[in-house]
């Protein structure tokens, strides 16, 4: 009996190293530890993710990285600003999604709802990125602009194409240059390892 309990115990350890290692070598040990955990949570909006963002012509481990930041997965999440749901969305950017969209009667807490948040705030972060396109690399800029509003965004770009770290070095909003940084570390994490 002694036997079999060490057997177990060996290879109970042997998992824990394995997992160990797995963990370590994410890039985001903390993360994957808590993904590992909680599966459900952490997977249970990417069937939606993935449905939206290939609606939009977004990838979605960059919708994910957004929502991830934004909300920690949490569809109930109300922002100090007013905004909503998984991507956090406003409720000017919300009016101007239902408004280009033609969907009638619409209500802001309607963006509590998954799909419909997914919607609007992939919406929005896709014009974003079309806005800026002319930039070199647009994608740092379409998040600032999602973060603090596109004259912000056009002030810290200049007149000139400039560079991802150009660019961040001008955000004089901590809060931003944080949030564009986190979000392109996230999504960077998630392109690694080949999934949401």
């Amino acid at each position: 009996m002694r036997f079999v309990w060490k057997l177990i115990l060996c290879f109970l350890l042997a998992v824990a190293a394995g997992f160990g290692y797995l963990t370590l070598r994410s890039g985001d040990s903390l993360y994957s530890f808590y993904e590992w955990l909680s599966p459900a949570r952490f997977q249970q909006y990417d069937p939606i993710i993935t449905a939206v963002a290939a609606e939009h012509r977004l990838d979605p481990m960059l919708v994910k990285a957004v929502v991830w930041r934004e909300s920690r997965l949490d569809r109930n999440k109300y922002g100090s600003a007013g905004e909503r749901g998984l991507m956090q969305v406003s409720a000017k950017a919300a009016d101007e999604w239902a408004r280009q969209n033609k969907i009638e009667n619409f209500g802001l807490d309607d963006l509590f709802d998954a799909k419909t948040n997914l919607e609007a705030g992939t919406w929005y972060l896709r014009r974003a990125i079309e806005h800026w396109q002319t930039e070199s690399e647009p994608l740092p800029v379409a998040l600032a602009e999602y973060n603090a509003g596109a004259s912000r965004a056009q002030r810290w770009v200049g007149t000139d194409g400039i560079t991802t770290n150009q660019f961040l070095d001008n955000i004089d909003f901590p809060v931003t240059r944080s949030y564009v940084q986190s979000i392109l570390k996230r999504y960077a994490f998630y392109k690694r390892r080949g999934r949401m």
